[in-house]
């Protein structure tokens, strides 16, 4: 009885050759290509859909809507990308910067992702991908009054709105 050898662990070169596969195919726009990263159970978590997909094959159909109104990507570049290994899995994240949309109606995003990647065989897939926005620069937790609070009445009890 033969035993299965150990999968071998990922380096970090896999995982970025993988990522930098997958985001080519996706700037090309190039379906079959870009769903063949993907494990048929992988999920994602998209910032502008309203649930998580919980398949390949969700996303699959979700991307064949867009591309029958006339969707694609034109550009998207990769940017800090950042990987971290564990054996068999790795997480990588990175910002992307995106052209797509219909004719007429393009707009560029930029946005940090993370792929969690596995091996499979000799293959290395996406088995979860997130997508969120990039804050905007100027935002803050702090109040924009927070400098005028340091004159104002120690004793004072500070009031919270809640919309």
């Amino acid at each position: 009885m033969d035993t299965p050898a150990p999968a071998r662990s990922l380096s970090e070169n896999d995982v970025l050759d993988a990522a930098a596969r997958l985001v080519a195919a996706f700037s090309r726009t190039d379906t079959e290509a870009y769903f063949a990263a993907f494990a048929p159970d992988a999920t994602f978590v998209f910032h502008t859909e309203p649930a998580r997909l919980e398949s390949r094959a969700e996303y699959e159909a979700l991307w064949a809507f867009w591309l029958a109104d006339g969707w694609s990507v034109t550009a998207c570049e990769s940017s800090e990308a950042h990987v971290q290994v564990y054996g068999t899995s790795a997480v990588f994240s990175h910002t992307v910067l995106t052209t797509a949309g219909t004719p007429g109606a393009a707009a560029t995003t930029r946005e940090r992702e993370t792929i969690v990647f596995t091996r499979s065989g000799d293959r290395i897939l996406a088995v979860h991908e997130h997508l969120s926005p990039v804050p905007d620069p100027g935002f803050s937790l702090e109040p924009a009054d927070a400098g005028a609070a340091e004159g104002a009445d120690a004793g004072a009890t500070p009031v919270v709105v809640v919309a």
